[in-house]
């Protein structure tokens, strides 16, 4: 069981009547042992860590919880603690990282050898000691989607010819990281997962191991129980993260509570990032239906 032995914060309980603001972690901690992470947007927005959000996971761990950052990038793990690292995220905010990337490799392991490579070539590392072949389109038996070519310039508009070529021979696409758009400092970048969308849209076949699907969060909780060396029950792990189809849906789908990062991707759609309108807010919840234990601007102790 976590302990917050000595904060001074006593613990809050969930109501049925929404989701509930919170000022910060520290309020709920003693209701749970383990918390999924999100990391762009939450942790990071891409050009640096923000120090309230790591203090806060780093107490969380202090007082017995354990923390596993999972995050959609379609990518191995040691890549994403390497650009972490870069990003001033302290090692004592963590306990290990889950990625998509991670849980896609088991859905290549088992696609057809000859795969054509649909993103950039810094995402190369999800095909390393499988045994496939990266081809042309023309070649391909399957496609494995990680992300636009080229995420500054492009748009998943530029994609509808190939996405229908592809659908066309009826390929199945593997899609490494299922986010529409991630934050890029103080703008918004396409990923994989929008040309995910658009390909199912035409007919086309997707297989999808991260956020909102079950294997990442398995692969999450088994890491944490393995470092606990006990089973984890399911209503002491809170998930947090700030992309609504794909956090709060999966902690959601998965059985778990979440708490709602109002200031990220979202954030336009009701105001201010760091005081946001609070009715609009919990109408673009109920629209998109989506339905988070707590909510907080940004995550902090």
């Amino acid at each position: 069981m976590a302990t917050t032995t000595g904060i001074g914060a006593k613990p809050e309980t969930k109501t049925t009547a929404g989701p509930r603001r919170i000022a910060g972690l520290s309020q709920i901690a003693r209701n749970y042992d383990l918390i999924l992470c999100d990391v762009w947007g939450v942790v990071h927005n891409g050009r640096a860590a923000w120090p309230m959000t790591t203090d806060a996971l780093a107490r969380f761990r202090a007082g017995g919880g354990i923390v596993i950052l999972i995050t959609n990038a379609p990518r191995q793990r040691r890549s994403v603690l390497r650009q972490l690292s870069i990003l001033g995220v302290p090692e004592e905010a963590f306990d290990g990282i889950v990625t998509s990337g991670d849980v896609t490799r088991d859905l290549i392991r088992r696609a057809p050898r000859k795969l054509f490579h649909l993103g950039p070539a810094r995402d190369g590392n999800l095909f390393e000691d499988i045994d496939c072949e990266r081809v042309g389109e023309e070649l391909a038996d399957a496609v494995v989607c990680s992300g636009l070519f080229d995420d500054q310039t492009e748009t998943p508009a530029d994609y509808g010819p190939i996405l229908a070529r592809f659908a066309a021979r009826n390929l199945v696409m593997i899609c490494a990281n299922p986010d529409i758009v991630v934050e890029m400092g103080d703008r918004l970048v396409w990923c994989a997962g929008a040309l995910a969308r658009d390909y199912a849209a035409l007919g086309g076949r997707t297989e999808i191991a991260g956020k909102p699907y079950r294997p990442i969060y398995e692969a999450a909780i088994a890491f944490a129980e393995t470092l606990r060396g006990a089973k984890i029950e399911g209503n002491r792990i809170l998930a947090i993260g700030d992309g609504v189809p794909t956090d709060i849906a999966g902690a959601r789908e998965f059985g778990i509570d979440a708490v709602y990062v109002a200031a990220g991707i979202h954030a336009a759609e009701y105001g201010d990032a760091d005081d946001p309108d609070e009715s609009r807010l919990a109408e673009f919840l109920a629209r998109e239906n989506a339905s988070p234990a707590y909510w907080l601007p940004r995550l902090a102790w």
